[in-house]
């Protein structure tokens, strides 16, 4: 990469902000903590550019960031009980490779949470985002032979890879939303700013955050601009969510988190910006 200006290295850095969110989400095992992790990654990246240009593979150079301060989230939830190298395994070929390689493409988010690190980003690089095993060896930092291991084995536990329990929802906070959805359906905004807490906080991700009841009013008169789109009630990594719909489209376009606090809203976090996160979104 030569060197860029700042306008057009933001540009580059927005282009490749869906990417790097379907490998963190993947990572991390959720699509609402991978948004955490990207941000956090692209201000790294922005940080670290002046003194790193020029750049010669820039997509791996950026994916690296990102590979890394997913690691440091795993580590900081403590989802991965141990961080170690997969034993070298001999080059074989494995009739299923092909097969195995599907299984991985499509993986739900929980199945792959359920790989050790260095498996999890071998087969998201190779079987999700399509990088060789040269490239993925050099975003994480490991062998070619390491990569084979890591992909064999990961591969292989994805086809035995259990169900994964899903957790009994709160039946209060379904029921809070499904009031809301009503009210945001019904076009009441009014009623939905008196429940906003006074110091409540807005994530419009992607975009920008406000905080407090006067600032965050405005949100909803932008909602009511957009006469044909409605939300519904769903479920997506073990939480009920707002699902938003697009005028003439049954396809969920991107998620509505709201966090209450004594009946009150006290956060509201909004994709409307980061609709990419649907692509990896599981909902029902």
């Amino acid at each position: 990469m030569t060197d860029l200006t700042q306008i057009e290295f933001s540009t580059w850095l927005a282009d490749m902000r869906p990417r790097l969110h379907r490998y963190c989400a993947r990572m991390v095992g959720s699509v609402f903590d991978g948004e955490d992790v990207v941000q956090e990654a692209l201000a790294k990246a922005a940080e670290a550019y002046p003194a790193a240009s020029p750049i010669e593979r820039p997509d791996s150079w950026l994916l690296r960031i990102a590979h890394n301060t997913a690691l440091d989230a795993i580590r900081r939830s403590k989802r991965a009980a141990a961080f170690h190298s997969d034993v070298e395994l001999p080059d074989a070929v494995d009739e299923r490779e092909s097969a195995d390689a599907r299984v991985a493409a499509t993986a739900s988010l929980a199945a792959l949470l359920q790989l050790p690190p260095v498996q999890r980003s071998s087969v998201v690089l190779m079987d999700v985002l399509g990088h060789s095993l040269a490239e993925t060896a050099s975003i994480i930092d490991a062998t070619v032979p390491a990569v084979k291991a890591a992909l064999h084995r990961g591969r292989a536990k994805l086809q035995t890879s259990s169900e994964i329990d899903v957790p009994v929802l709160d039946e209060d906070e379904r029921a809070r939303l499904r009031d809301y959805a009503d009210r945001f359906n019904a076009r009441d905004f009014d009623a939905l700013r008196a429940l906003l807490a006074e110091d409540v906080r807005l994530d419009l991700v992607n975009r920008t955050r406000l905080a407090g009841r006067k600032d965050v009013a405005v949100y909803f008169t932008r909602y009511s601009e957009l006469p044909d789109f409605h939300v519904t009630l769903g479920v997506a990594e073990g939480r009920s969510v707002l699902l938003v719909r697009k005028p003439r489209d049954a396809a969920v376009a991107y998620p509505i988190l709201l966090t209450w606090r004594d009946g009150s809203i006290a956060a509201i976090r909004d994709f409307h910006y980061a609709t990419y996160v649907a692509d990896s979104l599981a909902v029902s």
